[in-house]
């Protein structure tokens, strides 16, 4: 199954600055299937919580065997190790790796822990931008559009 994942840092790491967290968080998806399409790094503007340094943001195309929860897991195990705690941050903060499953094939699914497809990625450009660089055809299987559509359906900035 292909999986499409968001990417983002805005934090230096003992790995060095944002695009070697983005770098290192690359390589340790390699333990959980095979990437098989990086788009380009993007510096943007956060979000929500506006107070704080600007993002790098991509996104990756992985192929996996695991289920999106085991999936999910994986990219929390990631974050974790990388030194990210989500406990102790405020929501849309600083962040040394954030790893958000947007798509996997085509399930959809609600549970508390996990929604497929992820529910705001739609709205987000720093997530369509990227992603629409690696999957423009990559459809979203509630929207029945694709990135590329969805991209276009955005706002100008």
């Amino acid at each position: 199954m292909t999986a499409a994942i968001a990417l983002g840092s805005n934090l230096p790491s003992p790995f060095g600055d944002r695009a070697a967290n983005l770098q290192e968080a690359l390589r340790r998806l390699e333990a959980l299937g095979r990437v098989t399409a990086v788009s380009s790094f993007h510096d943007t503007d956060p979000v929500g919580y506006e107070d704080q340094p600007r993002f790098l943001n991509a996104a990756a195309l992985l192929e996996t065997e695991l289920s999106p929860i085991d999936l999910l897991h994986g990219l929390l195990a990631i974050e974790h190790a990388m030194g990210r705690n989500r406990e102790n941050a405020p929501p849309k903060g600083p962040r040394v790796i954030d790893l958000d499953l947007l798509l996997s094939g085509d399930v959809v699914l609600q549970t508390p822990e996990l929604t497929l497809p992820h529910p705001a990625m739609h709205e987000r450009r720093f997530v369509l931008a990227p992603l629409a660089e690696i999957a423009p055809e990559m459809q979203h299987p509630e929207r029945h559009r694709n990135i590329a559509e969805l991209l276009a359906d955005l706002p100008s900035l």
